[in-house]
């Protein structure tokens, strides 16, 4: 019973991993779509959220099974419940690249303004989102703790772009609407750092039982 378990848990680890993966996918095609303007490019954006989607929905389906016809002791308890918090964040940061995607296809083909300060929060939350899901597999709390020390990158990339863009607004008013477009796809970068944060405070809680929220 329990060997029937621990396969079952082992791939709740592999749908993990892979949903992990997709989320990366997702937010670098979303980067490249912004940096090479290309609305084509951002179109291929939402069939990669769909399938998040459907990850989501495998892995909570599995999860359920496994609290409903095993009886999984405390830790397992935590390592199941952990990853169903987890697949939330997940599918969080599919919809927010999706929504970045959606805004390029309204800049018309324009490069975005500060893309080097983008493309940073990009491959942070990307590099965060592969060591969460890491720090999950090998149960390593201090892999985790490094992804939430990475979040500051992220905000603080964001918060220089607002003040880029503040000053765009205020020396070229008329172009105040690009500028916003870039600032909301700003948001949205900070945001996925934010779900990639919590993800790793779930991998905490898995092995500690402890949930300290950042």
């Amino acid at each position: 019973m329990r060997s029937r378990f621990d396969e079952q848990l082992a791939q709740l680890e592999r749908e993990l991993i892979e949903m992990g993966a997709l989320c990366e996918e997702v937010i670098a095609l979303a980067s490249k779509a912004l940096t090479e303007a290309d609305p084509e490019l951002a179109k291929r954006v939402a069939p990669l959220d769909a399938e998040i989607d459907q990850k989501e929905r495998n892995i909570e389906s599995l999860c359920l099974k496994l609290l409903l016809q095993q009886q999984p002791v405390a830790r397992d308890l935590r390592q199941i419940s952990a990853a169903l918090k987890m697949i939330t964040d997940m599918e969080r940061i599919g919809d927010q690249a999706e929504d970045i995607a959606e805004i390029i296809q309204f800049l018309a083909g324009r490069s975005a303004e500060n893309d080097d300060l983008l493309r940073e929060m990009a491959r942070s939350t990307i590099h965060m989102v592969t060591e969460s899901v890491d720090a999950y597999v090998q149960r390593d709390t201090m892999l985790a703790e490094t992804v939430i020390a990475e979040d500051d990158v992220v905000d603080n990339a964001f918060d220089e772009v607002k003040r880029r863009l503040i000053d765009k607004i205020a020396a070229h008013p008329d172009d105040g609407e690009y500028a916003l477009d870039l600032l909301m796809i700003a948001k949205y970068f900070e945001r996925i750092g934010d779900h990639a944060t919590n993800i790793a405070e779930w991998v905490i809680f898995s092995v500690t039982g402890v949930h300290k929220e950042g």
